[in-house]
C-alpha cells in the first residue's frame, strides 16, 4: 500500500510543478503539446512520470510445514521451531518429532510462510539470537530477489559465521595498528593478485547491485574476497596497506546490507571518520592488469598441464618451455614434436 501512496504523492507533486519545469495546469495530466519544444517537454514530463525506475517483484519466503491430524481429520499445524527434524545426507527431512512430547509429527510440504500453516518465523527471536544484520544478510544472500527464499536455520548460522570472520579479520588487522590504504609501491606477486581480485570484486559488486539487482552474487563475491584475504599473510608495510585497502572496500560494499556491523568495523579501520561520509569504492583499472598468464599445455589435443609465464613472453620461448615441461616429456618419450600450435593467451598444443 505504501507504494500506492508514493505514486499518488509523486504524481500530485509532478502536476503541481514541483519537479523542474514540468508544471502542468491542464486538467488532464498529459495534455497534447504543440509547437517548438513539444518533444522536449514530453520527454521531461515522462522522466518525472513515475517515482521508481524499476519494480522488482519479490519472491515469497517459504518454510517447511508440520502437522498432526485430529480425530475429526482436521490438520493441526505445528510451528517448525517446536519440531525436531532428522535429515538425510542431502539435508532433506526424513522424520520429525514434537520437542514437547517426542512423538512423531507429519512432514508437510515447503510452503509460503503463513499464519494458517503456522510456519512463520518470529523476526524478534532471530534478531535476539543473531542480530538484525545477520537476518538481512541471510535473506539477501539466500536467493535472488525475484525468486522464492527457503528459510533455513543453517543458512542463518552461515551468515552469522561470515560476519564473525569479517569482524575477526578487521580486529586482527587493527590490533597491529592502523595503516594508510595502498596508493603506490612495489608489490609482491601475492599482493598484486589480491589487489586484482579486490578490484575485480568492486566492479562486479557495482554491476550486481546497480544493474543486475542480484544482491546474492554481490555478497558471494565479498565472501570469496575475504577467503582470498585470509590466505594473504604479508605483514610488511606494503602488505598491510593492501590488507587495509581490501578490508575497507569489503566493509563499504557490505554497508548497505549490514549497516550496524559495518559502522562498527569502519570505526576500527578509520577511527577519525564515519562510514556515512564515505563514497563507494572505485575500481583501479591499473590493478586489473595481469603481468603473468597461465596457458594450458596439450599433447595431441589432450590436456597435460599448464604453464605460467610473463604476459609478453615471445612464441619461441613459449615453445621451448612447453617442450621442456615434465608432463610433455613423459608423453613424447623421446619423440620429436611434429608441430606446435600456440593460441595466444590460452594454450599450447604439441602435435607428436
Amino acid at each position: 500500500l505504501h507504494l500506492l501512496y508514493a505514486r499518488f504523492f509523486h504524481k500530485l507533486m509532478r502536476d503541481e510543478g514541483v519537479f523542474g519545469d514540468t508544471r502542468n495546469t491542464h486538467p488532464h495530466p498529459n495534455p497534447p503539446l504543440e509547437g517548438e519544444g513539444a518533444n522536449d517537454a514530453l520527454r521531461a514530463a515522462k522522466d518525472f512520470d513515475e517515482p521508481f525506475k524499476n519494480l522488482i517483484t519479490q519472491g515469497m519466503v517459504i518454510a517447511p510445514t508440520f502437522y498432526r491430524e485430529a480425530s475429526n481429520g482436521k490438520k493441526l499445524w505445528i510451528n517448525p521451531a517446536e519440531v525436531e527434524v532428522v535429515t538425510d545426507d542431502k539435508s532433506r527431512p526424513v522424520a520429525a518429532t514434537l520437542k514437547a512430547d517426542g512423538q512423531p509429527v507429519i512432514i508437510g510440504g515447503t510452503e509460503k510462510m503463513s499464519k494458517s500453516k503456522n510456519n512463520g518465523v518470529d523476526p524478534q527471536s532471530i534478531i535476539d539470537e543473531f542480530g538484525a544484520d545477520t537476518a538481512r544478510l541471510f535473506m539477501m544472500f539466500a536467493a535472488p530477489p525475484e525468486q522464492s527464499l527457503e528459510w533455513s536455520d543453517s543458512g542463518m548460522e552461515g551468515a552469522f559465521r561470515f560476519l564473525k570472520r569479517l569482524w575477526k579479520a578487521v580486529y586482527d588487522h587493527t590490533e597491529l595498528g592502523v595503516v594508510a590504504a595502498y596508493h603506490s609501491g612495489l608489490l609482491s606477486a601475492a599482493a598484486k593478485a589480491l589487489r586484482r581480485q579486490l578490484h575485480q570484486t568492486i566492479a562486479k559488486v557495482d554491476d550486481d547491485i546497480g544493474r543486475r539487482k542480484t544482491f546474492n552474487t554481490a555478497i558471494a563475491a565479498n565472501m570469496e574476497l575475504l577467503n582470498a584475504l585470509a590466505k594473504f599473510s604479508e605483514q610488511t608495510d606494503t602488505g598491510r596497506a593492501v590488507t587495509q585497502e581490501t578490508l575497507e572496500a569489503i566493509v563499504l560494499m557490505l554497508n548497505p546490507i549490514v549497516p550496524h556491523a559495518c559502522q562498527a568495523l569502519w570505526s576500527s579501520l578509520r577511527p577519525a571518520s564515519s562510514i556515512l561520509d564515505q563514497a563507494y569504492p572505485q575500481t583501479d583499472s591499473a590493478a586489473l592488469v595481469q603481468d603473468e598468464i597461465t596457458l594450458m599445455i596439450q599433447v595431441n589435443g589432450k590436456l597435460r598441464g599448464d604453464l605460467t609465464v610473463a604476459k609478453d613472453t615471445d612464441r619461441a620461448t613459449l615453445e621451448q618451455l612447453a617442450l621442456a615441461h615434465e608432463a610433455v616429456q613423459r608423453q613424447l618419450a623421446g619423440a620429436a614434436a611434429k608441430k606446435i600450435i600456440v593460441v595466444p593467451g590460452r594454450l599450447i598444443n604439441i602435435v607428436a
